[in-house]
């Protein structure tokens, strides 16, 4: 099993910092990040997956309270389910008022996506990583996702700046969860089930 090393976490930062790309292993499948804010490393992401630029990414976190911070106009009933249901494998979409992170939102800057993965033994290392990322999985757009870094396609692999091998993953996609009429209606979607199973969704909330 490949393990990463808190070498690799600071690696990971520092290609972030420089409008970097990178490949890293998620709690699903192997994704693509770069530095939310950079128009640059978001271009060159969403050009690696040949995908359309108006559509939304998520931001990823590598831990629950960091995204609370980061995200202060949630409101409380939002921010139950956020504890509710991550880390895990869930993307969770909910209002932006504040129109944080517009990169990742795609055409409607109301809405954001949000990632905090389960991190492992093989992936513990980057639960030293403190900043946000702009986060898509690494197969080209339409393709299915990778589940092993060998998975990736060379294209792919070839345009990062750099490449981590967390080992062979689940493959399952993130169960997406629209949480955007929780906070005033008490209701949410499972807009894609994926990872997590709706019923445990359900349970959780």
């Amino acid at each position: 099993m490949a393990t990463l090393t808190a070498a690799d976490a600071e690696a990971f930062e520092r290609c972030m910092a420089v409008d970097g790309v990178a490949i890293f292993p998620a709690d699903t499948v192997y994704g693509l990040a770069c530095e939310p804010a950079s128009k640059e490393g978001q271009r060159r992401l969403y050009a690696l997956k040949r995908r359309r630029r108006e559509q939304p990414a998520a931001v990823l976190f590598f831990a629950p309270s960091l995204a609370l911070a980061a995200l202060p106009e949630l409101g409380p009933a939002t921010r139950d389910a956020l504890l509710a249901l991550l880390p895990g494998p869930v993307t969770l979409l909910v209002t932006n008022p504040a129109a944080r992170f517009p990169l990742a939102c795609g055409l409607d800057t109301s809405v954001l996506g949000l990632r905090v993965p389960s991190l492992t033994r093989a992936t513990a290392a980057l639960g030293g990583v403190r900043r946000p990322v702009l986060q898509s999985s690494a197969n080209l757009s339409g393709e299915p996702e990778a589940r092993r870094l060998a998975d990736v396609d060379s294209h792919v692999r070839s345009g990062a700046d750099l490449v981590l091998d967390g080992g062979e993953l689940p493959g399952v996609a993130s169960t997406v969860v629209d949480l955007t009429d929780y906070e005033h209606a008490g209701r949410w979607t499972v807009v894609r089930e994926g990872a997590l199973p709706a019923a445990a969704v359900a349970a959780r909330l």
